[in-house]
């Protein structure tokens, strides 16, 4: 009831709701008005069709010994079935901790959620084992299955090896010459060449380094299930570290990170992740104090697992038989067993304007640059989305200063192997009967500017004014922007370098762009056509959505200062909202692409 005056307004919402805490959570929650709620975390599983979502943080009131003193609510309910919901707590470290990443494990893995704090606490959530590990079960239980603290990060996420489908646009021309299974069946005809279904998290940290976390597989029927770690390897990013980065399993089953260095962040570099401890420079690995090394560090050569799963498995399984033979009881994560090195493979340059390169030499610039990046999940490290910021942030040792940003820019680059110009000094190749040298060469595909919201670009214009328009797109709040909430200097996101992120579907086809504040921008197909844009009302935060497996619907959540409640909204995405005048020449067009991604989420979930 709530909803219904803005689905008059606004024809693409299917429905928000109220997400509810349990009585026994709110009968020792303290009321702190002014405590930090700027928050959207939410993940959508494919293979539940259940949707994750973070509440507020919530401060247990002093005169209550309950433990933990601070939490946050992550609410699990089926859109299908709204007003059934159920409800965990994760620990929370201060009044201003908030869920960072949230995401759902790959389909083909047993299912598990991936909840990480800002303040570096990693908790995996998983439901009780009983019968088949891919068994889709009841999502009303829920346990933590295993958890530890890291540093902070730019990204945590699962790893998977590439999916062996992506969706093709009805209307382009290889479409129209393929059947409907065809355009679905022959865009990968195997997986990624050696990784395995695996639980498998990889960090990226701000500092400049990435570290893996892995449960023992295949998995044991044991009670507690043993998790590994590796190493920090470090990727060479300079002293102050990096901006954004985004990791992933190419075709190869090599680990690919790209990543921004903090010191120039008008540059893509992408590592690729190795096992083993590389040129030495990295420190010697350790397992505990007691265990002795394993006999041989080097990556065993296994027969259709790529080297760096070879390596994980292949330690893992010294460790687990040195446990037996000693029948010595060991911890439940086997800290920093394995040792990993990074190495460059090839980088990009990606545009930044005159403005901020000129900034840049005097002052310092927080989010000039590329400030988000993202690997296409269906093209194996091929394609990377970045997004820039034109203009200037700020120095968060002068606020005073204020944001100038004047403008976004959304690219994706295509890397192609191209071969290597010798000068003819060093004679031709073909001469000496070998090969010429290739390259990894990046080039544009797409290349969007986007206007900021003037609340960005003249802060000190705007008076506050009490406003939900989270509801509305773009386009219809855009007179009501003047009348906003004027931009608080000391209102600082938590880590001021990120000012944007890129969510992508799971077979690629549509793209979300989510920027400071609470703007999200879609795009779909490879020209990157913009279907919609909205605003979520998060304040000083980003509000990344959440794609239904077929991407057909948009999840988002936020809290509702108006009224003190969390509130969680889905949105009809593809094909654009229909007008009246239009349903009768529009529906079929518009069935035959819900038909399209109903089938390929039937095929990922198969």
């Amino acid at each position: 009831a709530a909803g219904g005056a803005q689905l008059a307004s606004s024809p693409a919402t299917v429905f928000r709701i109220r997400l509810k805490q349990p009585p026994a959570s709110l009968k020792y929650k303290m009321r702190v008005p002014e405590l930090c709620r700027n928050f959207s975390a939410v993940a959508w599983c494919g293979k539940l069709n259940a949707i994750a979502c973070a509440s507020e943080t919530c401060a247990r009131i002093p005169s209550s010994n309950s433990s933990p003193p601070f939490w946050i609510p992550i609410h699990i309910l089926n859109p299908e079935r709204p007003t059934e919901c159920s409800v965990f707590n994760v620990r929370a470290d201060s009044p201003r901790d908030f869920v960072q990443f949230i995401e759902w494990s790959p389909t083909s893995c047993p299912r598990s959620l991936l909840v990480a704090n800002f303040h570096g606490r990693i908790t995996i959530w998983t439901q009780p084992t009983k019968g088949p590990v891919n068994l889709v079960r009841d999502s009303s239980s829920w346990q933590c299955e295993h958890e530890w603290r890291q540093d902070l990060s730019v990204v945590t996420k699962w790893l998977s090896g590439i999916s062996p489908y992506r969706w093709l646009p009805a209307n382009s021309s290889t479409s129209n010459l393929k059947t409907f299974e065809e355009k679905f069946l022959t865009q990968h005809p195997q997986n990624s060449a050696g990784w395995p279904n695996m639980l498998c998290v990889c960090s990226v940290f701000s500092s400049g380094s990435v570290q893996l976390h892995w449960s023992q597989w295949p998995p044991q029927n044991s009670a507690q299930p043993r998790w590994f770690s590796t190493s920090k390897g470090l990727l060479g990013a300079g002293p102050s570290g990096i901006m954004a980065a985004d990791a992933i399993i190419t075709e190869s089953g090599a680990l690919h990170v790209a990543g921004v260095p903090l010191v120039n962040p008008s540059t893509v570099v992408v590592w690729e992740v190795m096992p083993g401890l590389g040129n030495g420079i990295q420190a010697t690995a350790k397992i505990n104090a007691t265990s002795p090394l394993p006999p041989s560090l080097n990556p065993p050569s296994w027969s259709g697992f790529a080297p760096l799963a070879a390596y994980l498995f292949s330690l893992q399984d010294y460790l687990v038989s040195e446990a037996a033979q000693t029948r010595k009881q060991i911890d439940n994560e086997i800290t920093e067993a394995a040792s990993i090195h990074c190495c460059p493979v090839s980088n990009f340059s990606a545009y930044v304007s005159p403005e901020a390169a000129a900034q840049s030499a005097t002052t310092t610039t927080w989010g000039s640059g590329v400030t988000s990046v993202a690997f296409d999940p269906t093209r194996g490290g091929g394609v990377i989305t970045v997004v820039i910021v034109e203009g200037q942030y700020m120095s968060p040792y002068d606020p005073d200063e204020g944001p100038s940003i004047t403008g976004w820019r959304v690219q994706c680059w295509e890397s192609s192997l191209q071969p290597v110009v010798l000068h003819p000094i060093f004679g031709s190749p073909s001469s000496f009967g070998g090969q010429p040298p290739m390259q990894t060469v990046w080039s544009t595909r797409v290349n969007k500017s986007i206007t900021p919201t003037e609340d960005l670009k003249n802060p000190q214009t705007y008076v506050p004014m009490p406003t939900t328009s989270d509801e509305r797109s773009s386009s219809e709040c855009s007179v009501d922007r003047a009348n906003r909430l004027s931009f608080d200097p000391y209102d600082l996101p938590n880590d001021v370098r990120q000012l944007a992120q890129i969510v992508y579907s799971a077979h690629g086809g549509e793209v979300a762009v989510a920027f400071l504040r609470g703007g999200v921008h879609i795009f779909s197909g490879p020209n990157f056509d913009q279907v919609d844009s909205y605003h979520v009302n998060v304040g000083s935060s980003i509000a990344p959505p959440a794609f239904s497996s077929s991407s057909c619907c948009l999840a988002s959540v936020w809290h509702d200062t108006l009224k003190d409640r969390t509130i969680l909204k889905i949105i009809r995405v593809l094909p654009p909202a229909i007008l009246n005048v239009q349903t009768k020449v529009s529906s079929a067009v518009w069935e035959r692409a819900i038909a399209d991604r109903y089938a390929t989420q039937l095929i990922q979930a198969d």
